[in-house]
Protein backbone atom coordinates (compact mmCIF):
# COMPACT_ATOMS: atom_id res chain seq x y z
CA UNK A 1 0.00 0.00 0.00
CA UNK A 2 1.32 3.81 -0.73
CA UNK A 3 0.33 6.20 1.42
CA UNK A 4 -1.06 9.18 -0.90
CA UNK A 5 -2.51 11.13 1.73
CA UNK A 6 -2.30 11.18 5.81
CA UNK A 7 -4.43 14.25 7.50
CA UNK A 8 -4.97 14.94 11.10
CA UNK A 9 -9.17 14.70 11.89
CA UNK A 10 -9.22 15.26 15.36
CA UNK A 11 -8.46 14.53 19.28
CA UNK A 12 -10.75 13.95 21.81
CA UNK A 13 -11.31 12.07 24.98
CA UNK A 14 -14.92 11.05 24.70
CA UNK A 15 -15.63 7.61 22.69
CA UNK A 16 -18.90 9.32 21.45
CA UNK A 17 -16.94 12.12 19.83
CA UNK A 18 -15.12 10.19 17.62
CA UNK A 19 -15.99 10.49 14.13
CA UNK A 20 -18.76 8.90 12.37
CA UNK A 21 -17.69 7.76 9.76
CA UNK A 22 -17.57 4.17 9.20
CA UNK A 23 -14.27 3.93 7.66
CA UNK A 24 -12.04 0.91 9.29
CA UNK A 25 -10.08 2.06 11.66
CA UNK A 26 -6.74 1.03 13.09
CA UNK A 27 -5.48 1.28 16.36
CA UNK A 28 -1.84 2.06 18.10
CA UNK A 29 -0.87 2.02 21.23
CA UNK A 30 2.03 0.83 23.56
CA UNK A 31 3.69 1.71 26.95
CA UNK A 32 5.15 5.36 27.09
CA UNK A 33 8.28 5.76 24.95
CA UNK A 34 7.68 2.81 22.81
CA UNK A 35 8.33 4.93 19.59
CA UNK A 36 5.13 5.08 18.47
CA UNK A 37 5.08 8.45 17.59
CA UNK A 38 8.16 7.60 15.53
CA UNK A 39 6.47 4.58 14.10
CA UNK A 40 3.45 6.35 12.57
CA UNK A 41 5.16 9.09 11.32
CA UNK A 42 7.90 6.33 9.18
CA UNK A 43 4.13 4.11 8.06
CA UNK A 44 2.72 7.65 6.64
CA UNK A 45 6.05 8.98 5.34
CA UNK A 46 5.58 12.03 7.47
CA UNK A 47 8.03 14.01 9.71
CA UNK A 48 5.37 15.06 12.34
CA UNK A 49 2.28 13.93 11.88
CA UNK A 50 2.35 12.27 15.14
CA UNK A 51 4.00 14.82 17.72
CA UNK A 52 7.16 12.76 19.14
CA UNK A 53 8.74 14.03 22.40
CA UNK A 54 11.82 12.50 24.50
CA UNK A 55 8.91 12.95 27.16
CA UNK A 56 6.92 9.70 27.90
CA UNK A 57 2.91 10.35 27.79
CA UNK A 58 3.39 13.16 24.98
CA UNK A 59 0.13 11.52 23.76
CA UNK A 60 -3.03 11.97 25.88
CA UNK A 61 -5.63 11.79 23.68
CA UNK A 62 -7.84 9.50 21.27
CA UNK A 63 -5.79 11.31 18.10
CA UNK A 64 -7.72 10.28 14.49
CA UNK A 65 -5.77 10.66 11.48
CA UNK A 66 -7.35 9.55 7.90
CA UNK A 67 -5.22 7.31 5.69
CA UNK A 68 -5.88 7.64 1.86
CA UNK A 69 -9.36 8.96 2.46
CA UNK A 70 -10.58 5.69 3.40
CA UNK A 71 -9.23 3.81 6.74
CA UNK A 72 -8.51 5.89 9.88
CA UNK A 73 -5.13 5.34 11.98
CA UNK A 74 -5.59 5.84 15.66
CA UNK A 75 -3.06 6.94 17.41
CA UNK A 76 -4.19 6.28 21.36
CA UNK A 77 -2.29 7.66 24.51
CA UNK A 78 0.12 5.23 26.09
CA UNK A 79 -0.48 3.25 29.26
CA UNK A 80 3.13 3.06 30.60
CA UNK A 81 2.08 5.76 33.35
CA UNK A 82 -1.48 4.44 34.05
CA UNK A 83 -2.37 2.49 36.92
CA UNK A 84 -3.79 -0.95 36.57
CA UNK A 85 -6.53 -2.08 38.22
CA UNK A 86 -6.43 -4.87 40.71
CA UNK A 87 -9.64 -6.39 40.03
CA UNK A 88 -9.65 -8.97 37.06
CA UNK A 89 -10.72 -6.62 34.68
CA UNK A 90 -7.46 -4.61 34.77
CA UNK A 91 -8.97 -1.28 33.65
CA UNK A 92 -6.50 1.03 32.32
CA UNK A 93 -7.24 4.51 31.42
CA UNK A 94 -10.64 4.49 30.92
CA UNK A 95 -11.13 6.47 27.79
CA UNK A 96 -8.97 3.37 25.96
CA UNK A 97 -10.95 0.75 27.52
CA UNK A 98 -14.12 3.18 26.31
CA UNK A 99 -12.60 3.38 23.11
CA UNK A 100 -11.95 -0.71 22.67
CA UNK A 101 -15.07 -1.73 23.93
CA UNK A 102 -17.58 0.61 22.28
CA UNK A 103 -15.89 1.50 18.81
CA UNK A 104 -17.16 -0.81 16.34
CA UNK A 105 -15.17 0.68 13.77
CA UNK A 106 -11.97 -0.57 15.14
CA UNK A 107 -10.78 -3.87 12.61
CA UNK A 108 -7.66 -4.46 15.10
CA UNK A 109 -5.27 -2.94 17.33
CA UNK A 110 -1.66 -3.02 17.04
CA UNK A 111 0.50 -3.37 20.76
CA UNK A 112 4.04 -1.62 20.34
CA UNK A 113 6.53 -3.26 22.30
CA UNK A 114 10.37 -2.16 22.40
CA UNK A 115 12.10 -5.13 21.14
CA UNK A 116 15.41 -4.14 23.36
CA UNK A 117 13.61 -5.41 26.63
CA UNK A 118 12.84 -8.40 28.29
CA UNK A 119 8.40 -9.34 28.29
CA UNK A 120 6.83 -6.37 30.03
CA UNK A 121 3.76 -7.71 32.97
CA UNK A 122 2.18 -4.31 31.93
CA UNK A 123 2.38 -4.91 27.86
CA UNK A 124 1.31 -8.92 28.61
CA UNK A 125 -1.88 -7.92 31.01
CA UNK A 126 -2.61 -5.37 28.32
CA UNK A 127 -2.93 -8.09 25.52
CA UNK A 128 -4.40 -10.28 27.88
CA UNK A 129 -7.11 -7.93 28.13
CA UNK A 130 -7.59 -7.78 24.82
CA UNK A 131 -8.19 -11.38 24.08
CA UNK A 132 -10.82 -11.47 27.16
CA UNK A 133 -12.25 -8.31 24.93
CA UNK A 134 -12.29 -10.25 22.12
CA UNK A 135 -10.41 -7.25 20.31
CA UNK A 136 -7.99 -8.50 17.11
CA UNK A 137 -4.81 -7.10 17.49
CA UNK A 138 -0.94 -7.71 16.06
CA UNK A 139 2.28 -6.96 17.89
CA UNK A 140 4.76 -4.46 16.50
CA UNK A 141 8.60 -4.94 17.77
CA UNK A 142 9.82 -1.52 17.42
CA UNK A 143 13.34 -0.18 17.92
CA UNK A 144 15.28 -3.51 16.19
CA UNK A 145 17.79 -1.24 14.72
CA UNK A 146 18.96 -1.39 18.34
CA UNK A 147 19.85 -4.66 18.79
CA UNK A 148 22.56 -6.44 16.32
CA UNK A 149 21.59 -8.96 13.95
CA UNK A 150 22.32 -11.63 16.43
CA UNK A 151 20.76 -10.17 19.38
CA UNK A 152 17.47 -9.68 17.59
CA UNK A 153 16.47 -12.88 16.67
CA UNK A 154 16.86 -14.14 20.13
CA UNK A 155 15.09 -11.05 21.90
CA UNK A 156 12.43 -12.08 19.39
CA UNK A 157 12.08 -15.83 20.60
CA UNK A 158 12.71 -14.80 24.32
CA UNK A 159 8.61 -13.01 23.84
CA UNK A 160 7.43 -15.60 21.91
CA UNK A 161 8.45 -17.89 25.00
CA UNK A 162 7.05 -15.62 27.54
CA UNK A 163 3.55 -15.15 25.32
CA UNK A 164 3.11 -19.04 24.46
CA UNK A 165 2.91 -19.24 28.39
CA UNK A 166 -0.42 -17.30 27.84
CA UNK A 167 -1.71 -18.15 24.43
CA UNK A 168 -2.07 -21.60 22.09
CA UNK A 169 -0.33 -19.82 19.47
CA UNK A 170 2.09 -16.47 19.02
CA UNK A 171 -0.07 -14.02 17.99
CA UNK A 172 0.60 -12.09 14.06
CA UNK A 173 3.82 -9.99 14.85
CA UNK A 174 5.94 -7.42 13.21
CA UNK A 175 9.34 -6.40 13.23
CA UNK A 176 10.24 -2.66 12.69
CA UNK A 177 12.69 -0.02 12.70
CA UNK A 178 11.47 3.72 12.12
CA UNK A 179 14.87 4.90 11.70
CA UNK A 180 15.21 2.83 8.78
CA UNK A 181 12.14 2.28 7.46
CA UNK A 182 12.32 -2.15 8.16
CA UNK A 183 8.83 -3.60 8.53
CA UNK A 184 6.87 -0.85 6.90
CA UNK A 185 5.25 -2.44 4.32
CA UNK A 186 4.53 -5.71 6.19
CA UNK A 187 2.46 -3.44 8.34
CA UNK A 188 0.88 -1.12 5.68
CA UNK A 189 0.37 -4.51 3.41
CA UNK A 190 -1.13 -6.20 6.44
CA UNK A 191 -3.84 -3.57 6.93
CA UNK A 192 -4.34 -3.42 3.01
CA UNK A 193 -5.15 -6.54 2.57
CA UNK A 194 -7.81 -6.55 5.69
CA UNK A 195 -9.36 -3.36 4.06
CA UNK A 196 -9.69 -5.25 0.97
CA UNK A 197 -11.38 -8.28 2.49
CA UNK A 198 -13.64 -6.09 4.27
CA UNK A 199 -15.01 -4.55 0.95
CA UNK A 200 -15.22 -7.44 -0.75
CA UNK A 201 -16.95 -9.01 2.46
Amino acid sequence: MKISSAEFVMSNSDVAKCPKDKLPEYAFIGRSNVGKSSLINMLTDRKSLAKTSGKPGKTQLINHFIINKNWFLVDLPGYGYAKVSKSAKRVFQKFITAYFSKRTQLVSAFVLVDCRHEPQKIDLEFMQWLGENQIPFSIIFTKADKLTKTKLPIQIDVYIKEMLNYWEEMPNYFITSSSSGLGKDDVLNYINEINQQLKNS
